[in-house]
């Protein structure tokens, strides 16, 4: 017997691009003062790829959305911070802040619901504009 749901969710493409050609990464959240910082972390022979390409576009809108089950559950867009991206050994640090008391508490509730969805067997996925640079789970 088979049932039919009306309205029921539908897997959408995160940011526009094509989720397998995104790098795999470990992503790693920190609260941070004024804000939050992400960490992606990859394998050496992915990693300059990587990087190349968030250099390339971390001017654009900066953006996370978590999916799980293929459906994406939550999307943040971060205008209201000044975001900036760093290079690192294995990877990039994408660091998001506000002079703004409030709106870092928001800022810092946002990273805690993308860690939550990564360690309950979610995806999260780093987006500029409509580029897709990476997705990922939390670290251990």
């Amino acid at each position: 017997m088979s049932i039919a749901v009306m309205n029921a969710p539908k897997a959408t493409a995160a940011c526009n691009r094509d989720l397998q050609e995104a790098s795999e990464c470990q992503l790693k959240f920190e609260k941070y003062k004024g804000g939050f910082r992400i960490r992606c972390r990859l394998d050496q022979p992915e990693c300059a790829d990587l990087q190349r390409l968030v250099q390339s576009v971390c001017d654009g809108a900066f953006a996370c959305c978590c999916i799980q089950n293929d459906i994406q559950i939550c999307r943040f867009d971060f205008g209201n911070a000044e975001c900036k991206c760093e290079n690192t050994k294995d990877g990039c640090c994408i660091t998001c802040t506000s002079g703004d008391a409030k709106c870092c508490k928001t800022l810092q509730a946002c990273c805690e619901c993308m860690e939550t969805c990564c360690k309950c067997d979610g995806c999260c996925c780093i987006c500029f504009g409509t580029t897709c640079c990476c997705r990922g789970t939390c670290t251990a």
